[in-house]
Order: C-alpha cells, then structure tokens, then sequence
C-alpha cells in the first residue's frame, strides 16, 4: 500500500499522486493528512473515489473507500508538545484504468 502525504499543494496534486501511485501497479492508497491539511485529504479521497474530473477519470472503474482513521498525536514543536489531529483514508482501486485518450 502506498501512503501518500498531504500538505500544502492544491487538491488535484494529490488526486494525480493516487492516479500515479494506481498506475505503477498499487491498486491500495493511503491519504494521511494532520491539521489543516485534513480538508484537504478528504476532498482528493473524494474527487478520486466519485472518479470526478480529468484527472480522476483516468482511475480504475471503481475507487472503493476502504476505511477512515482519525485521531490525535503529540508532537515536538519548538520545545513544547501539541496534539494535532490527524486522518488516514484507505482507497482501493478495482477493476480496469481507461485507456489514456492522448495516444
């Protein structure tokens, strides 16, 4: 399973990291996001799961929402200790990826 990390980039990044990760073989990804980036984690799960735009159209027949896992850790910041929230998405891709239209 691939886990892919989500930052700061826009949404579409990340939906293009799951069609990359779908086309080297890895029919499983991990979206894991903490704090702000959580918003969005769950709208690249989401494009990609409804198979929405150019981009996610070009994923398997059918993107399956495997689990979702949500919580707090501690982190080391500066000297001092903050809990942030995290989220982890599990994606399955199944069936067949649609032939690229630009050959």
């Amino acid at each position: 399973m691939r886990t892919i990390y989500v930052g700061r980039k826009p949404v579409h990044s990340y939906v293009a990291a799951v069609l990359r990760a779908m086309q080297d073989g890895d029919r499983e990804v991990e979206i894991v996001a903490r704090g702000n980036s959580m918003r969005v984690a769950i709208d690249a799960a989401e494009i990609c799961r409804r198979r929405n735009g150019k981009i996610a159209g070009l994923l398997p027949e059918e993107m399956v929402n495997n689990g979702v896992e949500i919580g707090t850790e501690e982190i080391d910041m500066d000297g001092s200790t903050r809990i942030i929230s995290f989220i982890k998405i599990q994606l399955e891709g199944i069936g067949e990826m649609p032939a690229d239209s630009d050959e």
